[in-house]
């Protein structure tokens, strides 16, 4: 029987299915999204945000005194520009950011966090680290760490150099 018949491409399909590489991939998505969902359930149970907020707080908050775009700010999170806007707008609402004027452009919005904001982040960092030690780092070997970090980044980083 060839993989042209009906019976070849349920074949086929079972193949590719059950590949390691289909399944390798599958692994590495379910953990990252359990993780994901993981931190936003209990950054949002303890510190009423979600992940993505405190994500936008991570970029807000690396350079003091340094407001960004919302422009960067959707780059950075993968989200389109209008998801960011909505984003920040929900945020101002909460008095977690606030929008300023960019002293360069003025059609740019530049967000920076207000001291509410930071107070919020620093609370949810601490959610953050701990749910990323306990389900992250813990499960994995002191010697395998490092290694698994640098595979990512080699990862990450030929995803970049090919989008670039």
């Amino acid at each position: 029987m060839n993989d042209r018949t009906p019976r070849g491409h349920e074949a086929a399909a079972a193949r590719a299915a059950n590949s390691g590489l289909v399944r390798d991939f599958g692994l590495l998505i379910r953990s990252a999204t359990r993780l994901e969902q993981r931190i936003d359930g209990e950054v949002r149970r303890e510190c009423g945000i979600s992940h993505t907020m405190l994500e936008v707080f991570i970029r807000l908050c690396r350079q003091p005194g340094e407001a960004v775009s919302q422009r960067q700010l959707a780059d950075d999170l993968t989200l389109t520009s209008s998801g960011t806007t909505r984003l920040i707008d929900r945020m101002e609402v909460a008095g977690l950011v606030r929008r300023v004027p960019s002293p360069g452009d003025r059609r740019v919005a530049l967000v920076e966090p207000t001291e509410a904001g930071r107070e919020v982040f620093v609370r949810a960092a601490a959610v953050h680290a701990r749910v990323v030690e306990e389900f992250f780092v813990k499960p994995v070997t002191a010697a395998d760490y490092p290694r698994l970090t640098r595979a990512l980044g080699d990862i990450d980083g030929a995803l970049r150099s090919d989008t670039e």
